[in-house]
């Protein structure tokens, strides 16, 4: 089990939200897990970016059901080449928020399946868990594999890890900002609302009764174990979102693997910085010539 890691910096929570967790949590920890969970398993719909707009007006739209989820999501098909490159946002994010790697993979030849995971973007929903990004890989692949590679963002990242230890076959996999220990999320995040320890571990054991499954066996440096293709892990250091040590013990666990650290973008930034998106074509274009 890793060590427990603390983030560099917590994220703007509002006052509000820190007043009722608190009071929650001075009345009874029942009701506190309760509504942490509630919390964590909602995301926050932003509004596409000027930046993303053409990747959403030129992608072909559908929505998509996934089986074992019992929902729909979003899926966006970008350009038109039969090699295919999957890409995954996280927690938060969009179908096109990586457009910046997505238009440099056009040029190179290739077309983008991404999707809005359950909750976010123009997918139907208030909560979702990774779990749910792994089942959509997962089902989208049977429909629209085979993918030449997998491009993950944050949370994207660990769900092509867990997609791959589940059977996602491709030939590579870039990941980007990626968390590492479920355990150390669910501390992280408590910590964010000020609430003792004792909640994440009951938030875990809630959701363990929920889901039947241990949550720390998501784990990226757990599913890393059996991954063995290439695979290029690039973090920045200033990251105020996931600290970079995450991607650090994700490349101990991958025998096949090569870790860029940058420096001054951040947890977002660094989708849309040219040298990152050089790096990525750079490892693609050799694996493709082996």
């Amino acid at each position: 089990m890793s060590k427990r890691r603390k983030n560099i910096s917590s994220n703007s929570i509002p006052s509000s939200i820190l007043f009722l967790a608190g009071s929650l949590q001075r009345i009874s920890h029942t009701f506190t897990v309760k509504f942490a969970k509630k919390l964590f398993t909602k995301p926050i719909k932003y509004k596409i970016p000027k930046r993303e707009f053409e990747m959403d007006n030129n992608s072909k739209q559908e929505l998509f059901y996934i089986p074992s989820i019992d929902k729909k999501i979003m899926v966006y098909h970008y350009g038109n080449s039969p090699k295919k490159v999957l890409l995954v946002h996280g927690w938060s994010g969009r179908g096109t928020q990586l457009v910046k790697i997505a238009d440099r993979l056009l040029e190179l030849g290739f077309s983008t399946i991404s999707f809005d995971a359950p909750a976010h973007g123009k997918s139907s929903g208030k909560s979702s868990l990774m779990i749910e990004f792994i089942e959509s890989i997962l089902e989208l692949e049977k429909k629209f594999g085979p993918f030449e590679f997998a491009i993950g963002h944050s949370l994207g990242s660990m769900s092509i890890l867990n997609a791959i230890k589940k059977g996602l076959q491709v030939k590579k996999a870039v990941i980007i900002g990626s968390g590492d220990s479920v355990n150390d999320i669910l501390f992280d995040f408590v910590s964010k609302l000020n609430l003792k320890p004792i909640i994440a571990v009951k938030m875990r054991e809630s959701f363990e009764k929920d889901l039947q499954i241990p949550m720390e066996s998501f784990s990226a440096y757990i599913a890393a174990k059996d991954v063995h293709i290439p695979t290029l892990i690039i973090h920045d250091k200033d990251d105020e979102d996931v600290p970079y040590t995450a991607s650090e013990n994700i490349e101990k666990h991958i025998k096949n693997s090569k870790l860029i650290l940058t420096t001054n973008l951040g947890h977002r930034k660094i989708l849309g910085d040219k040298n990152v998106i050089n790096e990525i074509e750079n490892f693609l274009i050799e694996e493709n010539n082996k």
